[in-house]
Parts: structure tokens; C-alpha cells; sequence
């Protein structure tokens, strides 16, 4: 979309609550004000929208959202009972592996292989938990894996006769490398981010290894995702090699029920320091929470740091985060989309203290935004209305006080992925060209925060999603 200058005019957006006109050369904001087109220049009509820097989405996970678009939905809110779940599985039209996504023990209960073959028996098949940690494949999948073949992983559970249950506990990686196809198309992707703005993320899949990063950096230099992005993995994940795509930080993850030693923790942290890279910590629950904050204020905070989730942060424990200077990485999508579940499952003290915004930054903790897609829904207007309103799909309010303006939501996506929760980026000259312009005003935009709204993204000036005219 370059013209012959490798510049692009924006007309009469708005930037900043004015009329402007924006002129992008080489991937970098130009000029900004009254300008003048150049012949043969490239013109992006504007018509008087809001020009917002791109979006970033500080927490998802690219393969896996790739995956889940080929898939079959298996929780709430498309299935919520047995019956649902027979009709969902039974629509199930593929010759091979049938692969289903977000399941709810409030379907059907805490399912094994062989509850799953009562839904589908028929072709091996694999469903995927909610919160993404466990898979469970039927008997036709453990058979064609193997499973019972004398396996010895960690995280595949077998019943008191050694057969596998067909549950698998944060084995994503090691399922992957066993499947054909093992790396989805992600164009689909690209295509999706590009119409909600976004024009960058990290990658927070734990488990990212060479093989991933590979993909994920050919799909950027194939033009498949027009982003930035920020891969986080393994503490032997390699430097990343193609332009746009930056190593991340190491992702810890902590369950509570099966803790590291304290010692091998701090001293893990240790360790990613010393090499100069930062932590990023997987909590949930009050418990990860204090070994998190502990351990790492133990190793000594390095700069960059972060806590993704930290999905239930009560006073005392906001102190602990306070204390060991991290970031915060939260998902507010999860009070829309989980928030009548959390209401009937969550203890009602916590309830206050669930994927908390604005009592976490009036504490100081610099708190970005991610939607961990495809494990919440990728759209980040709906996780930025959420951050406002702090309502569930059925209407009630949870955790109030946590309500941010519709400004502040927007700046939990607008800070640099380097940085979650730093200072948000702005439009002006010399910044790189990583816009989303609205086809109205802020005004207008900011009394209900939509992807709709969206007509136009740009990464490093080059239009990822809209349409040009050729000037003259």
C-alpha cells in the first residue's frame, strides 16, 4: 500500500480530541496537522474517526487460538448441559481427530475417556478444559497415541490398574508433537486480530520452544499476522530472528496443587536473571499468589517482572505485589464471559478481589491488559467494556469498585508489550505507525467500547486491514 515516496496520508482523523491530518513514511509517524498530499501519495480517509494507537493484547496464545477456530465448542456459553454436548460432539463431521475446546465441569461433570465415549466414540477425540490446563481424549485417542503402550509423562494420569484415564494435565506441547497438523494455519488469525486493531501481542504459551517460535516468526514474515510480537516460553527458547518478533520473558507456571519447592523457585528466578531475562508467573489462586510475590521479593525483582492473572488479589495480597514490584497482567473478559460461574463457585470474600483493574493501579501496581485467547475471547473491546462496566452476561455487577473510566480501558491495551502497564503509547510524530483509527470520534466510541467500530489498522504504516485511495 506504499506510494512511490513510501509515505501514506490519514485525512481528517481525529487525534487527541482535534482534526488532524497524519502522514506515515517508512513505518513512522511523519507529520501531524494541516498536510498536503503528495501525487501518487496513498490517502486513508479518515471522515473525522478517532486515531488510537494499535492495540496490544499482553496475554494470549496464537497456536492455540489458531487451533480453537477449527474446532468444536464444548462449554459455556454455546453448551451448558449433557444435551448439548451430545449435539455439539455429534455434529462433529471430521474424518480424523475431532478437537473440542472450553469445557466446563458444569456440563457434564469431571469427564475421563470413558464418560467422553459416551458423547463420541466413533474417531478419536480430544476436549480441552476452559482454563486450558487439562485435556481429555476419548478411548479411540489413547489408543491411537499409544497411551497404554507403557508411557511414562509426567501429567498423563492413569487409573489404579496403570491404565491411562485419557486426562492429561498441561501436556499441550508434548499432544501437539504427537498430532498430524500439528501447527494450524495462522492467517485466520491475523485476519481476526487485524479487525479488532490489534497490532501486537505476547505470546504467553508456556511451553513455546524453538518449533513454535519458528511458526509463529514465518507467519509474521509472511504477512499471515500483521503484528508485533512477543514471545514468551521456555528458558532455553532461543532469540527470535525475524523483524517484529522479540524474545520474551520465561514463563513460570504455578499450580497449587503441585508447588515447586520454595528453594527451587527462588532459585529459578535466580537463574532467568542472571541471564538477563525477566519472570513471567502464572497465579490463580491466593496461594500462587503468595509463593509468587515471595519467592520472587527472595530472588530479587528484576525490572520487567509480571504476574499474569492474579485473578484473585485481595488487600493483603495487592501489599505482596506491591512489595515485589511486578506488573500485572489481568483478563477483565473473564468477568463478562465466567462471571455468573464465579458467582455460584467463587467464595463470596473473594468475589470482590476477582481479575481486579483500578484497586490494583490505586495501589501502584502497573496492570495491563491481555484476554488470554482462545481461553477467553480475543476481542479486547469486550474485555475493555468489561474493565468498565464489570458486568457478567446475565447483568450483575462484580467487584464495582474495580470499574475503570472507558479511557483508562483503553490504556490497559495501548502500553508497550515490553512494558504492560507502563506509560500508554500516543499518536504523534516519530513514533512508529501501529494505529487503529475508528470510524468515530472518541466521543462516541467511548460510551460503548466495540470492535464495530474498528475500519482500519496499520502495523509499521502498512495497512493491515481498510482501504486507500491513490491520490491524483
Amino acid at each position: 500500500m506504499e506510494g512511490p515516496s513510501n509515505s501514506l496520508l490519514i485525512r481528517g482523523c481525529e487525534v487527541a480530541g482535534r482534526i488532524a491530518d497524519v502522514r506515515i513514511v517508512a513505518g513512522r509517524i511523519s507529520a501531524l496537522g494541516r498536510l498536503e498530499t503528495t501525487p501518487g501519495e496513498p490517502v486513508l480517509n479518515g471522515r473525522g474517526g478517532a486515531l488510537l494507537p494499535g492495540l496490544h493484547d499482553h496475554h494470549l496464545h496464537l497456536l492455540s487460538l489458531a487451533a480453537s477456530l477449527d474446532s468444536v465448542r464444548c462449554g459455556p456459553p454455546e453448551v451448558r448441559d449433557v444435551r448439548g454436548l451430545q449435539a455439539a460432539l455429534g455434529a462433529a463431521t471430521e474424518k480424523g481427530w475431532i478437537r473440542g475446546v472450553g469445557y466446563h465441569e458444569s456440563v457434564a461433570g469431571d469427564l475421563d475417556r470413558r464418560s467422553l465415549d459416551r458423547f463420541i466414540s466413533r474417531v478419536p477425540a480430544r476436549l480441552q478444559y476452559r482454563n486450558g490446563a487439562r485435556w481429555v481424549l476419548n478411548t479411540a485417542a489413547v489408543e491411537a497415541l499409544g497411551l497404554d503402550n507403557g508411557l511414562d509423562v509426567k501429567g498423563l494420569e492413569r487409573d489404579p490398574q496403570g491404565r491411562a484415564t485419557g486426562r492429561l494435565h498441561r501436556l499441550d506441547g508434548w499432544l501437539r508433537e504427537r498430532l498430524p497438523q500439528n501447527i494450524p494455519p495462522l492467517a485466520p488469525v491475523g485476519q481476526m486480530l487485524s479487525k479488532y486493531g490489534v497490532t501486537g501481542a505476547t505470546d504467553a504459551t508456556p511451553d513455546n520452544g524453538p518449533e513454535a517460535l519458528r511458526a509463529l516468526e514465518h507467519a509474521v514474515q509472511r504477512g499471515e499476522i500483521a503484528l508485533n510480537l512477543r514471545v514468551m516460553g521456555m528458558a532455553d527458547l532461543p532469540e527470535a530472528g525475524a523483524q517484529r518478533v522479540c524474545r520474551g520473558e520465561v514463563k513460570i507456571l504455578l499450580e497449587e496443587r503441585a508447588l515447586p519447592r520454595f528453594e527451587d523457585l527462588v532459585e529459578k528466578i535466580r537463574r532467568v536473571h542472571q541471564v538477563g531475562r525477566c519472570i513471567a508467573v502464572h497465579c490463580v489462586t491466593r496461594t500462587e499468589l503468595v509463593v509468587a510475590t515471595t519467592a520472587i521479593r527472595e530472588a530479587g525483582a528484576f525490572p520487567g517482572d509480571r504476574v499474569e492473572h492474579a485473578a484473585i488479589a485481595s488487600p493483603d495480597l495487592v501489599e505482596l505485589l506491591v512489595c515485589a514490584g511486578v506488573a500485572v497482567v489481568t483478563q477483565p473478559n473473564f468477568v463478562r464471559e465466567r462471571g455468573d460461574q464465579y458467582l455460584c463457585d467463587v467464595e463470596k470474600r473473594d468475589l470482590p478481589w476477582l481479575y481486579r483493574c483500578a484497586g490494583l493501579e490505586s495501589a501502584g501496581v502497573p496492570v495491563g491488559g491481555g484476554t488470554d485467547a482462545p481461553f477467553g475471547d480475543p476481542d479486547p473491546w469486550l474485555a475493555m467494556q468489561a474493565a468498565v462496566d464489570r458486568r457478567t452476561q446475565a447483568g450483575a455487577e462484580l467487584g464495582r469498585e474495580e470499574a475503570v473510566t472507558p479511557e483508562r480501558a483503553l490504556e490497559l491495551f495501548t502500553t508497550p508489550l515490553s512494558a504492560p502497564g507502563g506509560r500508554p503509547r500516543r499518536v504523534h510524530p516519530g513514533v512508529p505507525a501501529d494505529l487503529c483509527l475508528l470510524s468515530i470520534p472518541w466521543r462516541r466510541a467511548r460510551d460503548h467500547l466495540a470492535a464495530s467500530d474498528v475500519v482500519a489498522t496499520l502495523v509499521a504504516g502498512r495497512v493491515a486491514r481498510g482501504k486507500c485511495e491513490l491520490n491524483g
